[in-house]
């Protein structure tokens, strides 16, 4: 097992982060004192978020259409589909009170994380609870809940069995365009409310939107975005992003707006936007977002709303005695709230909802929108990573190198980094366990070889771990490196794969070996579990340093880049890079930014980002997927401008498995290399 004394580290890097931007935030909300102060922070608040929530398609046709209905004793139920962009069905329920004499005030309902979207229960009990106000009611499914399977054809769907998982897939994919899953589920709102404000039965007026949970969480985006709508109640969503951080909660894709906290916004940031505009925060005493963080959000609204003048009832704050979950208290508040706004009479309890089945609310023929013509996500994915390849201008070697650097978000460098020398350790290289098989029988078993372990200072709290295989005259006291320097960066841990990899011990037959575990990898694996989980410390990270508008593979990009300062300024002229699999993505970029690389071996690595977008299912971590890349060029454009410093061996398709056979001559044949790159 490899170490883990450094396990805490990046997540407390990301904590001392978020503490410095809260600080600063705290100091400039402790300045403004008047309605103008309150005003101009307000105008940049809105303008960060409307950064962040980007980008967004044009307006095409709805196509909207009703496909059935329900006639219950208060209100009737229609079944709705409608076309938010070319080739996305949304599936909808429309409710509507029974007595319509005059238009009628309209909520903008956002489903939760539930597999059955619009027709799990308690999002039937909420709207029969606003149909029985008086509210007209307009549900739609989220990607892959509901009628919206982006996956159905699929004979294994096991890593997207639950939609959040589904959502974090459909997610990392969308980054390679540049684009945010987040403002998607967003863009399915903005167009039900275009739909529901096209209904004569809508009064404009008075329109309200909530939901709980995934649904809180699209709520809190989309009413800064969206000034159509009049009041808000999120529920169980609203916390602060530091709170989920430092309890190690990891969210959900559509929860980690790109940039958000880098330009120095909160949570309640997104609720400040439209003060003093009527809004209620919902949560549960037990919600596992913490209800801390909430009361927080909830006093700086209402300090704002003060500031801005706003009568008391314009804000409200009301935490349910359950857990996690849109409870009938909160139901029945959020009614209340939206009834008084909209001068609706006190809302008549709704004590037993009627839950209608599947058959009464799809709006399709048989419960799938990619069945009834949908194109499902990761097609649309494709289609748009193909339409920037075509349109994508070739970037000279300088320009290459300029754009990759500015995608990671690269640090600066300041010299050569500070080291620390740590205890050496032994790592066992042999190939297998021959004793299992009788070889060794009768013999003392082989000593494994001793390395020596440096902690390299890469940035302030953060420390990569170097490793240097001893011979017998080696001393782990002093880093004494080689001119000609080869350095090996390991998919998941360099204590596993100088034990295992058979490219890692050929090295150490050859040459005098080092290798590097990146921050989260290595002694710095931030849990025991398995690092490619899909709400693992790792894929947190990730989502972090989205937030803070940076790449969490840049950051492990820069601490190559300064462990390569360090062996230079030691006294290597060259070095030469190896990486297996995460690890060969790293030496990719730093074998580009850095003049003192000389060859560059990569095994396990992708072929292709583009490839990414193009299968349904890709095993990657998030942490491998850099925003925006497709919008410039691909992995075979760095291939080609390392030219013949590049050898690729056994290089993995998106299931992280070797490409064999016809995979393997279509992969290369797409790259466009001389055959003499491929190693076997």
């Amino acid at each position: 097992m490899p170490r883990t004394g450094y396990q805490h580290m990046v997540h407390d890097y990301y904590v001392m982060r978020l503490r410095q931007i809260r600080a600063r935030r705290r100091e400039r909300l402790d300045r403004i004192r008047t309605r103008a102060q309150a005003l101009a922070y307000q105008g940049e608040v809105r303008r960060a978020i409307h950064r962040a929530m980007r980008p967004r398609p044009r307006k095409t046709a709805l196509n909207a259409c009703v496909t059935g209905a329900t006639q219950g004793s208060h209100h009737r139920v229609e079944n709705i589909l409608f076309t938010s962009r070319p080739g996305c069905l949304v599936s909808a329920n429309l409710y509507l009170p029974s007595k319509l004499s005059q238009p009628v005030p309209a909520v903008l309902g956002t489903c939760g994380h539930a597999a059955e979207g619009k027709e799990a229960d308690k999002y039937q009990e909420f709207c029969q609870r606003l149909a029985r106000a008086g509210f007209a009611v307009l549900i739609y499914d989220p990607f892959n809940q509901g009628e919206r399977d982006q996956y159905w054809h699929l004979a294994d769907k096991s890593s997207v069995a639950s939609c959040t998982h589904a959502h974090n897939m459909m997610g990392k994919q969308l980054e390679l365009n540049g684009e945010f899953f987040g403002m998607w589920r967003a863009w399915d709102g903005i167009r039900a409310l275009d739909y529901l404000l096209s209904r004569p039965e809508i009064n404009p007026r008075h329109i309200g939107l909530t939901g709980n949970s995934g649904g809180g969480t699209i709520t809190t985006w989309l009413w800064p975005i969206e000034e159509r709508i009049t009041m808000a109640a999120p529920s169980c969503f609203v916390t602060t992003f530091m709170a989920n951080l430092e309890n190690e909660l990891p969210a959900d894709c559509e929860q980690y707006p790109p940039g958000a906290i880098g330009a120095g916004l909160e949570m309640a940031d997104f609720l400040i936007a439209r003060a003093p505009d009527p809004i209620l925060l919902l949560g549960q005493t037990y919600d596992f977002f913490d209800r801390r963080g909430l009361q927080e959000a909830y006093a700086e609204v209402e300090r704002f709303y003060d500031l801005l003048g706003a009568p008391a009832p314009n804000r409200d704050l009301f935490i349910g005695p359950e857990g996690h979950g849109f409870s009938h208290h909160n139901q029945e508040a959020m009614v209340e709230f939206f009834a008084r706004h909209s001068k609706l009479p006190r809302p008549t309890k709704v004590r037993q909802p009627v839950h209608l089945d599947a058959t009464a609310l799809n709006a399709t023929p048989r419960g799938n929108t990619v069945e009834a013509g949908a194109t499902p996500i990761f097609a649309l994915t494709a289609a748009r990573a193909t339409q920037l390849r075509d349109t994508r201008k070739k970037l000279a070697p300088a320009a290459l190198k300029k754009r990759l650097a500015a995608l990671l978000h690269l640090p600066q460098r300041h010299g050569a980094p500070h080291y620390r020398i740590l205890r050496p350790d032994r790592i066992d290289d042999r190939v297998a366990d021959r004793a299992s098989r009788g070889v060794n029988e009768g013999r003392p078993p082989r000593l494994a070889p001793s390395y020596a372990r440096y902690a390299i200072e890469t940035e302030a709290a953060i420390r990569a771990i170097l490793y240097k295989r001893l011979d017998a005259s080696g001393h782990p006291h002093s880093l004494d490196v080689q001119r000609e320097t080869h350095l090996y960066l390991p998919h998941v841990s360099a204590a596993a794969d100088l034990g295992a990899d058979s490219l890692a011990r050929a090295l150490a037959k050859d040459h005098p070996l080092y290798a590097l575990d990146v921050r989260g990898l290595g002694e710095s694996l931030p849990e025991s579990a398995d690092l490619f989980r899909p709400y693992g410390m790792d894929y947190m990270f990730h989502g972090h340093a989205l937030l803070l508008g940076e790449s969490y593979l840049g950051r492990r990009v820069h601490d190559l880049l300064a462990t390569i300062d360090l062996l230079v300024a030691m006294g290597a002229r060259r070095v030469h890079l190896y990486g297996r699999g995460q690890g060969a993505l790293v030496a990719l970029c730093a074998g580009l930014l850095h003049g003192a690389t000389g060859r560059v071996t990569l095994k396990n690595a992708p072929l292709s980002f583009e490839e990414w977008t193009r299968a349904p299912l890709v095993f990657w971590p998030a942490a491998n997927f850099p925003r925006g890349v497709l919008r410039y060029f691909d992995l075979p454009d760095l291939f080609r401008t390392l030219g013949k410093r590049l050898s690729l061996v056994e290089p993995w398709g998106p299931d992280m498995k070797p490409l064999k056979g016809r995979r393997l001559d279509r992969a290369r044949r797409e790259v466009n290399l001389p055959a003499s790159r491929f190693r076997s």
